[in-house]
């Protein structure tokens, strides 16, 4: 058997486990895997400016690629900056294992320098938390590890290691070991079988599509079934781009934030919801007695504490998203001929045709919903977008198409600031090999671009292009103007102007391009300008656009209580 230091057995399996770039920031407890990466080679790595930072962009990965990211930190206070992106990663079901170093193994009792219990800390938002304790379990920790973050639910491990243990020799052969196997969720068949019965017995049957469609790469399933039944689907806004939105027998979403008004508007004359892959979110719902209504509901997950979690379902199925939908279109084949859509589908498109919500907005300052049809004008259905929290994630659930799987990256649950800017670098390094050309367009808030703004130097660094597209409320001029009145002294490093903070001169100061936009019909030609300078320089471009200070968005306890701010498209304001 072979001979190697336990660092780059480490190694050696996170390649064989699909890792091909990793993220992370360098310090003296994690050095041995360092000069492992060094040695064994293989794995590109961007040292980022905060640990954070590196959570992020191993998320953006892993959702775009669906591998596992991994996400690398030293000890003591790196691990806890990683929390919020363990959490987000949690929180969405994102495959990740974050790797801390740690202080050496006899001091971790005495309150040594940075010898923090960060398995503790970590382990309410990760599936896993472990340290390592003897050096010949590193590759099997690991291949544990990566099973586990895979397996069921995906989710983030983290797996700590204490210096000392690192830093020594084991035997392994890298050439006879491999993952470990992933078992997957079979349905049970005969509540597929019920599931079907239900769904054929409704009259007014919809599929509600969630996150697991995506993570399952169930999309072509998902239409399979949907196509051949003739049911309209709605997407959950982890779901968006389960289905492609242009299609007739899309139905929106619904919400009392992210949603349509066709979308609630259809889901409350629905009489059946077949739920795959989703959790029923807070957001989602909104007042429970109304969701629910009369209607019945089938809920299909992998995760069996998900079933009744919220409310008691009709019926539930655990299982993978994928292995259902394609247990329920064999089982449905077997039943009949596929069905010609009719009364239902029909009203549907009407609801959608006479619910739409306005976007044509020609006033300065310029409405939101104007920003998103541009977006949807100018990018096609193959461009990776991602986007975060906040007023800005509501508009886009509202206005901005989806139309394939993996395209439309979203923090749902954590909801962390700042998000945007590393998931975008991850992103676009998650395509390096399969589409290195792939547009990636990150859609940001003025103040959630204040939070990572710092990793915009990984960007540059590494040569790493996108578009970011700013919907600007002047909220930080906002808050200076607040502080300034409290009498409060400080001292800045940033530029202000009449709008607040300068966010191209940021942008510039990071090597990075940027452009301001005040007037609507100017948002098409920066748009396009941002598209050039990003290819032309390798570097993130910028499209500041100033929307209107008092903005606000369609939202509500209820579905069926949403207050709209706009009057619909041909509607007299």
């Amino acid at each position: 058997m072979v001979q190697m230091p336990a660092m780059n057995a480490v190694v050696e399996v996170l390649k064989s486990e699909g890792v091909d770039t990793a993220f992370g920031c360098p310090g003296a407890a994690v050095l041995p895997l360092y000069k492992a990466l060094e040695e064994v080679g293989g794995i590109e790595h961007l040292t980022v400016r905060h640990e954070e930072g590196a959570t992020h962009m191993a998320d953006g990965w892993a959702r775009t690629n669906g591998g596992v990211g991994v996400a690398i930190g030293t000890s003591g206070p790196a691990g806890t900056n990683m929390i919020t992106g363990l959490y987000t990663a949690m929180a969405d079901s994102i495959p990740m294992v974050c790797i801390t170093g740690q202080n050496v193994s006899t001091k971790l009792h005495q309150e040594a320098f940075q010898a923090v219990d960060i398995v503790e800390i970590a382990a309410p938002v990760t599936k896993w938390a472990v340290q390592l304790k003897e050096a010949g379990q590193a590759p099997w920790i690991f291949r544990e590890a990566f099973r586990i973050a895979r397996e069921g639910r995906p989710g983030p491990v983290l797996v700590d290691l204490p210096l000392d243990v690192a830093q020594q020799s084991i035997t392994y052969d890298p050439a006879i070991d491999a993952p470990l196997p992933v078992h997957p969720v079979v349905p049970h068949p005969p509540r597929v079988e019920r599931a079907l019965d239900l769904l054929l017995a409704a009259e007014r049957p919809l599929i509600l599509a969630g996150g697991g469609v995506v993570i399952a790469e169930a999309a072509d399933d998902l239409r399979q079934v949907a196509e051949y039944l003739s049911v309209p689907v709605q997407t959950t806004l982890m779901g968006k781009g389960a289905f492609d939105e242009e299609s007739p027998l899309y139905a929106g979403m619904t919400g009392i934030q992210t949603s349509q008004r066709y979308g609630n508007a259809s889901f409350l004359e629905s009489d059946l919801v077949l739920a795959v892959g989703a959790r029923f979110g807070d957001r989602h719902t909104g007042t429970l007695d109304v969701y629910r209504g009369e209607r019945r509901f089938v809920h299909v997950d992998i995760e069996p504490t998900q079933i009744g979690k919220v409310f008691e379902p009709d019926l539930g199925v655990v299982s993978d998203a994928g292995l259902f939908l394609k247990a329920l279109a064999e089982r449905a084949a077997r039943r009949g001929p596929a069905r010609d859509p009719g009364a239902w589908v029909a009203r549907v498109n009407g609801l959608k045709a006479d619910l739409g919500r306005r976007e044509d907005f020609d006033s300065t300052p310029i409405k939101a919903p104007r920003v998103y049809k541009e977006i949807n004008e100018a990018f096609g259905p193959e461009t990776y977008f991602v986007t975060a929290i906040g007023l800005y994630q509501i508009w886009g659930g509202q206005h901005q198409k989806a139309h394939l799987p993996r395209h439309y990256q979203v923090c749902g649950q954590a909801g962390p600031l700042g998000w945007e800017i590393p998931a975008a670098i991850g992103v676009k390094k998650a395509l390096k090999r399969t589409e290195p050309e792939a547009e990636v367009v990150g859609v940001v808030g003025d103040y959630s671009f204040q939070y990572t703004v710092e990793e915009l130097a990984v960007a540059a660094q590494y040569d790493v292009p996108f578009v970011l597209i700013m919907l600007n409320n002047e909220y930080l001029g906002l808050i200076r103007q607040a502080e300034i009145g409290y009498g409060m002294n400080y001292q800045v490093d940033i530029h202000y102007d009449q709008y607040g903070t300068d966010n191209v001169k940021i942008m510039e100061a990071y090597g990075c391009s940027g452009r301001r936009v005040t007037e609507p019909g100017d948002i098409r030609a920066a748009i396009d300008w941002a598209r050039k300078e990003a290819q032309r320089t390798s570097r993130p471009a910028l499209v500041e656009i100033m929307i209107e200070r008092e903005a606000n968005t369609p939202h509500g306890p209820a579905i069926d209580a949403v207050k709209e701010f706009e009057p619909l498209p041909g509607a007299t304001a």
